[in-house]
């Protein structure tokens, strides 16, 4: 089927342009030409440069570091093309900033995540495509349709090239059972789960181990790696336990300092990411390989574009 693209309009912001250049050659289209700048007084500045009038529009923008530069040139760019009688509005967040602040655990703390959605909806995004929320809960902060999309296919697929043996998923914490379940049917291995306790923000301690590991290769799967101590501490505490050796697969690299550095002396021999945030220059590693989820972005988007169900893609 030839896709008529006339009244498709792909934007991007600063936050992860080559991804969108990536999302746009798949679907086999130009990205529209837009300005997202600042004015001298560093607020940001969005010129769209050619007309949205009566068209769906994609606008590809990552929530990544500058989090909140990244959220304000979304928001702007929802604004203008509202403003400029765009027919539908899809905001695709392959990474969703604030999800971890999804619930109050002490008093006086924001619910954040609502608050971003709030926005989102208010300037005028009528769907949302993101991938690997931190809680699939998050969808339901939203009063409108939701697409979220996961990497599991990607990372499973390159996970069967490498022909690894005797593996075992390991989930590094109880609340990415589902994840791990996920990769270890599509890999048709058994899982782990590592029980751990964070006795404050960024520092995690592992209590107990799930599951049998000694002998075997550990793949852990996490949907976000940060300053990747909670990471390292599994692949040390794996290791201890006898696994043969240790791979990561995580969604969102954020990559905090000192996460490379600290993988760099890990156990971990490979860390699997995907292109969700963009991996700079100064955090690259022989450790670290970026997978790109640029056809499946691209797939969801012209599903609906053309009115076709997204959730075959699940299935896929």
């Amino acid at each position: 089927m030839t896709l008529d693209t006339e009244n498709l309009c792909i934007l991007t912001g600063n936050a992860n342009p080559k991804l969108a250049r990536d999302v746009a050659a798949h679907i086999g289209v130009e990205l529209c030409n837009a300005y997202v700048g600042h004015f001298n007084n560093g607020e940001t500045q969005v010129m769209i440069d050619e007309s949205v009038r009566g068209k769906d529009v994609f606008i590809i923008q990552p929530t990544c570091q500058p989090v909140n530069d990244s959220l304000m040139e979304l928001l702007i760019m929802v604004d203008a093309c509202k403003r400029a009688s765009a027919n539908n509005i899809t905001a695709v967040v392959p990474y969703y900033a604030y999800a971890r602040q999804d619930r109050k655990t002490r008093g006086r703390e924001p619910i954040s995540a609502k608050l971003v959605a709030n926005l989102m909806a208010t300037a005028g995004v009528n769907r949302v495509i993101t991938v690997d929320l931190h809680a699939g809960q998050i969808q339901g902060f939203f009063d409108i349709p939701v697409d979220h999309l996961a990497a599991v296919p990607v990372l499973a697929d390159y996970l069967s090239k490498k022909e690894l043996q005797d593996v075992v998923v390991v989930s590094p914490d109880l609340g990415g059972v589902t994840r791990a379940r996920k990769l270890a049917d599509r890999l048709q291995a058994p899982i782990a789960i590592i029980e751990k306790r964070r006795p404050k923000p960024g520092c995690a301690e592992v209590m107990n181990l799930i599951g049998d590991v000694k002998g075997k290769t550990a793949v852990m799967i996490d949907d976000i790696v940060d300053t990747a101590g909670s990471l390292c501490e599994a692949a040390k505490a794996l290791s201890n336990m006898g696994v043969k050796s240790v791979y990561a697969c995580c969604t969102h690299a954020i990559l905090s300092d000192p996460a490379v550095q600290r993988i760099e002396d890990s156990t971990i021999e490979q860390l699997i990411i995907t292109n969700s945030i963009p991996l700079p220059k100064d955090k690259e590693s022989k450790k670290i390989v970026t997978l790109s989820i640029a056809d499946a972005l691209g797939d969801a988007i012209v599903r609906i574009f053309t009115r076709q169900s997204v959730s075959q893609l699940f299935d896929k």
